[in-house]
């Protein structure tokens, strides 16, 4: 584990500096000091570490949005949406740097797909967010809103992540939510028809069944010695063979691992289970 965590950190140094195409196993081993054949131990392919490297930084991202959404009052539901974004933005910027300029360029149909896929579930959690905040004042134009939300994270964080801007996050998360709230209460005419949203907003993070996220619990107990992360996975589990806690217990629970770097996803996935 330790190995592989080394070759994704070397790996993203290198991609941040030359791009996925650019950059070939062999620069791999050598910057990280080791021999392809311990490469090709932790990664089939090099396109195989670049997936896992997008599943990382992506479940990270999407796990702390959506809890963002589903646990911020509504007053600061906007602001705390975009503080964190770029909060993930500034702690995985080497990644965030590649993905925005690989989007544009790259033709490997894993690589697009794995970012369609999670593409999907953000717009799927900021729509939640604008029925939350707008409700019916925003019924007609709601798609529209997801994309202009999405337009103004991505064109910000490529302005600052591509010219080395300083930052005062706390004057632009307030830039930002008065923009997506003069959309919301101005724009008129939509383009984005829910016939089209239902192409664009395809299902693609359908309820995981019980058992596959036994198995998760599982493999993520095994990465563990005694720890509240642990007893808490463990309990999970148990609720979900035997149900027996409240819901305040459950939130509890999932409290106790969605900050480890090791629990985001899963947390996620128990969230959206048990829909708390």
């Amino acid at each position: 584990m330790v190995k592989k965590l080394l070759i994704m950190e070397k790996a993203l140094e290198l991609f941040a500096n030359q791009g996925f195409e650019a950059t070939s196993v062999q620069q791999i081993t050598d910057y990280c000091g080791i021999s392809k054949g311990a490469f090709y131990l932790s990664f089939k392919s090099k396109e195989e570490l670049i997936i896992e490297l997008i599943d990382y930084f992506m479940k990270q991202f999407i796990s702390d949005v959506d809890y963002v959404v589903k646990n911020s009052k509504k007053e600061e539901l906007l602001s705390e949406f975009f503080y964190a974004t770029y909060r993930n933005f500034h702690e995985h910027s080497n990644f965030a740097k590649v993905l925005i300029k690989e989007q544009a360029q790259s033709l490997s149909e894993a690589f697009l797909l794995r970012m369609r896929n999670y593409d999907h579930m953000l717009d799927k959690t900021i729509l939640t967010m604008i029925e939350h905040l707008y409700s019916d004042a925003v019924e007609h134009t709601k798609y529209d809103l997801v994309y202009s939300i999405k337009g103004l994270v991505n064109n910000y964080s490529g302005l600052i992540l591509f010219n080395n801007l300083p930052v005062d996050v706390d004057l632009l998360v307030r830039s930002l939510v008065e923009k997506a709230n003069i959309l919301a209460q101005h724009v008129t005419i939509p383009f984005v028809s829910t016939e089209i949203s239902t192409l664009l907003l395809r299902p693609t993070d359908e309820k995981v069944s019980k058992e596959h996220l036994i198995e998760l619990l599982d493999q993520k107990l095994n990465e563990f010695d005694e720890s509240i992360e642990k007893e808490s996975l463990s309990l999970l589990k148990q609720q979900l063979l035997e149900p027996s806690f409240s819901s305040a217990i459950v939130k509890g629970l999932l409290e106790n691992i969605r900050n480890h770097p090791h629990c985001k996803w899963i947390s996620y996935l128990l969230r959206n289970y048990f829909e708390l």
